[in-house]
């Protein structure tokens, strides 16, 4: 029995609280049981088969048990490390108080101290369980210097525990602690802009800072979202529980069907070594795993909305079939939408927007725009991850949203002639050098020629020559095709920015700078190396599920919006025995992808 209550109750790093284990729907179902008795949940209100519960005393005992299980499942996903949880959450809480009372006092300065207070506190945390192994190796490799990491918390706790229980050379990254950081952060900016008020509650507080659903991987809640909620009667109806089932199966079936299907079987194969496939082999291993991410962070996402739905609260769109994005900055508007929101609020703006470059103001808009927003996606790059793969990767993203701006603005005499001479040199570099890369380069850059060659033609032929007839007959054609390459196009690029995203995750902060750069710089060589087209037949045979499976997954995230949400609803309008039916058809199907190891959310190491 005390073996029994210790693997219910303990700690163990190696086998966290996931969405994806029996365990964790056993601990929903009892946490469920004892909210729904707290919330009286046998009580329908007659007339519209709506669940509601007014009083504000039960509010308030749902909000204190949601967040002792918050962060009981914290517990349980990173061990001792709820104890910066607690203090993120007790610290932003005093300090957002004393900002609200210099406010109110008109002590701006004081106010602006305490803000200064609060981000250093919460930015020195990140930075030191995040990137120390990164910054130590920056400063080695430029000053020559042999600083070794180490953990400072873990001497402190060795001095209070005297046993030396714990390790001090190295440093463990809490799971979550990007999230919940950026959370608080924008609670304490909000304060300060008069956004919000301050939480009175330490108890609703920790409650906002901790809810499970979304705390290890998102979505970033505000606090104007999300805070009032505590307040609000709750109400469930049938509707509101058809779709977060919905919701909870869409994202299972996407985290353990596709994502984990797909890396176990081909992804993460390839890119432990990529130089045992061939070229193709990468090749698809690479495009495998654009929709690995995807449907491994969206079906968390999912779940974690489902779960929240079910207990009153609602929780903000974080994805919007980003791959149908027709140019990369289209793309970060569809992709993690919570970051990218944040990202403009607390940082693009702060940085100036489109009206200053440094702090100074200046007159092209157009200038500081793509200077604040390059700046941004580095820094975002950073935020996924310490190596310099994720600023590889960041930098990426922030030039081609500057590119596509720059392109978009241009004249179309100057396109084709710009793209003609990125063409020639290309082709020139390809000839001279003896370098895989080029080879990739190459045939992306006279994709995007023709591509532009028939836009142009069609630009010159409605304008130059005004035919009028010509132009209406051909309108929806070109629409469609140009829709469609714009899209394929801003997919092939996000894909290939993935090759630094990929190789750089998953790795020891010890080791990653190296490790990553090698497995990107493998990857290229064997993608732009010569192919043997006779082994294609062979993969596409071997690995025919895999193959499968990523088409049936491609053509369900393209297709159109009207029929996602026209299935979503009639599923939530079904019976309930035919949603009670379907939902156990599903699980059962979903079971039979499930791996012997259980492979975590990507977005868990963030």
């Amino acid at each position: 029995m005390s073996s029994f209550f210790e693997h219910i109750f303990a700690f163990n790093s190696e086998s966290p609280l996931l969405f994806t284990q029996f365990y964790f729907w056993a601990f929903f179902a009892m946490v469920y049981a004892v909210f729904a008795i707290i919330m009286e949940a046998g009580a329908w209100k007659k007339g519209n088969n709506v669940l509601t519960q007014p009083s504000r005393t039960r509010l308030h005992m749902r909000n204190i048990f949601l967040m002792v299980v918050s962060w009981f499942f914290y517990y349980k996903t990173s061990g001792i490390f709820l104890l910066i949880l607690l203090f993120i959450t007790l610290s932003d809480w005093l300090i957002a108080k004393r900002i609200n009372d210099c406010q109110q006092r008109s002590r701006k300065s004081l106010a602006s101290i305490w803000l200064a207070i609060s981000i250093i506190i919460d930015l020195g945390l990140l930075c030191y369980f995040k990137y120390a192994y990164f910054f130590t190796n920056v400063i080695n490799d430029f000053l020559g210097t042999n600083f070794q990491v180490f953990d400072l918390f873990a001497y402190i706790g060795n001095g209070f525990s005297h046993q030396g229980c714990f390790i001090v050379d190295s440093i463990i990254l809490p799971v979550g602690i990007s999230f919940y950081i950026f959370q608080v952060i924008s609670y304490s900016i909000d304060v300060y802009r008069g956004h919000v008020k301050p939480v009175k509650n330490l108890l609703d507080f920790g409650f906002y800072v901790s809810f499970f659903p979304q705390l290890v991987a998102g979505p970033i809640v505000r606090a104007n979202e999300f805070i009032p909620q505590l307040y609000r009667p709750f109400r469930l109806s049938k509707r509101l529980v058809g779709l977060a089932i919905f919701w909870i199966l869409n994202g299972l079936i996407k985290k353990i069907v596709l994502s984990d299907y797909l890396a176990v079987n081909l992804i993460d194969r390839v890119f432990d070594n990529p130089l045992l496939f061939t070229g193709f082999e990468n090749l698809f291993a690479l495009f495998a795993y654009s929709l690995q991410v995807y449907a491994d962070f969206s079906g968390y996402t999912d779940i974690a909305i489902g779960i929240a739905m079910l207990m009153g609260f609602y929780l903000p769109q974080n994805f919007d079939s980003p791959y149908k994005a027709r140019n990369p900055q289209e793309f970060w508007r569809r992709w993690h939408m919570s970051l990218s929101r944040w990202l403009k609020s607390y940082l693009y703006i702060p940085l100036g927007g489109n009206r200053k470059i440094l702090g100074r103001p200046v007159k092209d808009k157009v200038r500081a725009g793509n200077f604040n927003s390059f700046i941004t996606m580095l820094i975002g790059g950073l935020w996924h991850g310490a190596s310099w793969n994720f600023v590889i990767w960041g930098a990426l993203n922030g030039a081609g949203m500057i590119v596509y701006k720059v392109w978009n603005r241009m004249n179309w005499h100057i396109k084709m002639s710009l793209i003609t001479a990125l063409l020639i040199a290309v082709y020139y570099l390809r000839v001279t050098q003896d370098m895989p890369a080029m080879n990739l380069f190459l045939i992306w850059v006279l994709a995007i020629w023709i591509g532009a060659l028939i836009q142009y033609l069609y630009w010159w032929y409605k304008n130059i020559k005004n035919s009028n007839k010509a132009a209406s007959l051909c309108t929806k054609i070109t629409s469609a095709l140009g829709t469609t390459w714009a899209i394929a196009q801003t997919f092939v690029f996000i894909t290939f920015t993935r090759l630094f995203f990929r190789s750089g995750s998953n790795l020891d902060p010890a080791t990653a700078n190296q490790e990553a750069w090698e497995t990107a710089k493998n990857m290229v060589n064997q993608i732009g190396g010569a192919w043997n087209s006779s082994i294609i037949p062979n993969f596409l045979w071997e690995y025919r599920y895999v193959v499968i499976l990523f088409a049936v997954g491609m053509l369900i995230h393209w297709l159109p919006t009207r029929i996602k949400r026209w299935y979503r609803v009639h599923f939530a309008l079904m019976p309930v025995w035919a949603m009670i039916l379907i939902a156990v058809l599903t699980i059962v199907v979903v079971y039979q992808f499930i791996t012997a190891d259980m492979q975590p959310f990507i977005y868990f190491q963030f």
